[in-house]
């Protein structure tokens, strides 16, 4: 299977965050969330699904808690990707799939399909196979050498 150098996992792992930022973001404060609930009622029945139900005010502040962790999440990755948390995030989106597959299953929400898809596929590419660095040692000086990635 082919492998991707850790740089470039890196950027996968930083693009993915970025993407997140801008997915998310609306669904992180109440103000933002009532204005983009509207759009996603518009966006699913076009796809031929159902009207969304009202939210209660349970109901916004759960979505907005979570909005707000993923935001947060997200930055993170953004400002400091690693290996380990590209893992985790991709880890985390097959999670995430699985609870939208499960509202796909529910059946009325065709919506969902636009986050499914993106979460797969950002999953599959933090999960892909990253290349081990190659090392090179050299002599510097009576018993001491250096090791480092090239």
């Amino acid at each position: 299977m082919p492998t991707v150098t850790l740089s470039t996992y890196l950027r996968i792992t930083r693009a993915s965050a970025l993407f997140d930022i801008l997915i998310v973001a609306p669904f992180a404060t109440p103000w933002t969330f009532q204005l983009l609930y509207p759009q996603l009622g518009k966006v699913n029945l076009w796809l031929g699904g159902a009207a969304l139900p009202l939210f209660a005010q349970l109901h916004i502040m759960i979505t907005c808690l979570m909005g707000s962790l993923v935001l947060l999440w997200s930055v993170r990755r953004l400002l400091e990707p690693s290996l380990a948390l590209g893992r985790y995030d991709g880890a985390g989106r097959f999670l995430f799939a699985t609870w939208m597959l499960w509202a796909l299953a529910q059946g009325g929400l065709p919506l969902v399909w636009l986050f499914l898809i993106p979460e797969l596929l950002w999953g599959v590419a933090q999960w892909w196979p990253v290349a081990p660095a190659r090392t090179a040692q050299r002599s510097n000086g009576p018993g001491l050498k250096l090791v480092h990635a090239s």
